[in-house]
């Protein structure tokens, strides 16, 4: 294989996770008095973190989020993980061919360390992301295992290049030998940002909205042909 280290996003590549959280989040906003549609919601946060949501209802309104808006929407988005979350389809797949060829992978995500643990713990996808919150990545006497990355780790999410260009280095790997995977229009200037390319999942995103990516697929099963 070309790369030396497949970086995942989580929400929409890993998870089924965007059409579920991003119903959630427009009809908590809408709730609220800022009228927002489940396309208003992919078009504006798909792939950011929780914190792009609170600078932009701002930005358009005056009007600051409750205090404890965070926690309310990440409660109901955790409640609808535990009744409907899956997999994507093919993709635990695709993680097993790259973990038998020896290839390294870990998963670089907008969303939160518990957010991620709580989708994982219900697709069964725990068992091939290791997961120790600020962990010391493979090079790290503690969390020598971890493969797990969030916003959280960072001083800006996604599209600033910083979480993945962390999870780079935390895993020992050179920027230009890496190769992002994305479903959405942040992730993808991320990783360019990042110096990185980048293979555009086009499942829920059409191409023409993820410009620039060094390739596309819509099927999981595409992947390894892209990375080889």
């Amino acid at each position: 294989m070309r790369y030396e280290l497949v970086i995942f996003d989580n929400d929409g590549v890993l998870v089924d996770s965007e059409r579920l959280s991003n119903t959630i989040l427009a009809g908590y906003l809408t709730e609220l008095g800022h009228p927002t549609s489940y396309e208003d919601s992919l078009k504006d946060f798909m792939g950011a973190a929780v914190h792009r949501v609170h600078d932009l209802v701002l930005e358009r309104t005056g009007q600051r989020l409750p205090a404890d808006f965070d926690e309310v929407l990440h409660a109901r988005v955790f409640a609808a993980f535990e009744r409907e979350l899956t997999p994507v389809d093919g993709v635990v797949e695709v993680i097993e061919k790259l973990a038998a060829d020896g290839v390294p992978y870990c998963l670089a995500s907008s969303g939160s360390h518990e957010r991620i643990r709580v989708g994982h713990r219900k697709t069964g996808l725990d068992r091939l992301f290791p997961h120790r919150e600020n962990g010391g990545g493979t090079g790290g006497e503690d969390g020598a295992d971890n493969v797990v990355f969030s916003a959280q780790d960072v001083g800006r999410g996604k599209p600033a290049p910083d979480l993945f260009l962390h999870a780079a280095a935390r895993m020992g790997v050179a920027p230009e030998r890496c190769a992002v995977v994305e479903d959405s229009p942040l992730g993808v200037r991320a990783a360019q940002a990042a110096g990185m390319d980048v293979f555009a999942f086009t499942a829920m995103t059409p191409a023409g909205k993820l410009p620039g990516a060094t390739g596309y697929f819509a099927r999981m099963a595409e992947l390894p042909g892209l990375l080889a």
